[in-house]
C-alpha cells in the first residue's frame, strides 16, 4: 500500500489525538486533527456545532472537511464520527493509510468524561455501549489495518502503527 497519510479512525476517548502527534513525530510527518480544523473553519467548537445544526448537520460539515483534506505525510486524526461520512471515507481511504485503534468499552468509559462537552455525537438517549455497538463495524468496514490498543502505553500504540505503515 503506498499511501503518503495515515489516518487514525475509532471512538472518542481512543487515543487518535494522542497516538498520532506521537506517531507524526515518530515519522517525521505533519500532524493534524480534524476536530481542530472543523473548529476553524465553522469558528464554532464541536459541541456549539451539534447544538446549532443538530447530529445529521454536524455530520454534513464533519463529511465536508474530511472529503475536501488535501494533505500529504500527514498524521489525521479523526474525530469518532467521521466513519458516518461515505464521500469522507473514501477520500481518506485514498489518501491514506486508515488505522482503527480500538478499545474496550471499560477503557473508553473510564477515559471519557462528559460526552455532551467533549462534543460527542450520539443520538438521545443512546449509551456508549449502544454508540460503541454501532460504530464498532463501521471502524472495521473503514480501516484498512487496525490495532488493539487496549495495553499498549502511547509510544507503543504510535509504534505499532508506524511498523504497519512502513510494511504495507
Amino acid at each position: 500500500m503506498n499511501k503518503q497519510n495515515i489516518t487514525l479512525i475509532g471512538m472518542p476517548g481512543a487515543g487518535k489525538s494522542t497516538v498520532g502527534v506521537v506517531l507524526a513525530k515518530l515519522l517525521g510527518y505533519r500532524f493534524l486533527d480534524s476536530d481542530l480544523v472543523i473548529q476553524e473553519q465553522t469558528q464554532k467548537l464541536l459541541h456549539e456545532l451539534i447544538s446549532a445544526y443538530g447530529e445529521d448537520g454536524f455530520l454534513e460539515i464533519e463529511n465536508e472537511v474530511h472529503a475536501g483534506l488535501t494533505v500529504s505525510r500527514t498524521v489525521i486524526a479523526t474525530g469518532g464520527s467521521a466513519v458516518y461520512g461515505k464521500e469522507a471515507m473514501e477520500h481518506l481511504r485514498d489518501i491514506s493509510m486508515v488505522v482503527y485503534l480500538r478499545l474496550s468499552y471499560g477503557s473508553l468509559k473510564e477515559r471519557l468524561g462528559d460526552l455532551q462537552e467533549r462534543g460527542v455525537v450520539m443520538k438521545p438517549g443512546q449509551t456508549l455501549r449502544e454508540l460503541m455497538d454501532s460504530r464498532g463495524p463501521l471502524y472495521e468496514a473503514c480501516a484498512h489495518k487496525t490495532i488493539d490498543v487496549e495495553n499498549l502505553e502511547i509510544r507503543e500504540a504510535a509504534k505499532a502503527v508506524a511498523a504497519l505503515y512502513q510494511n504495507g
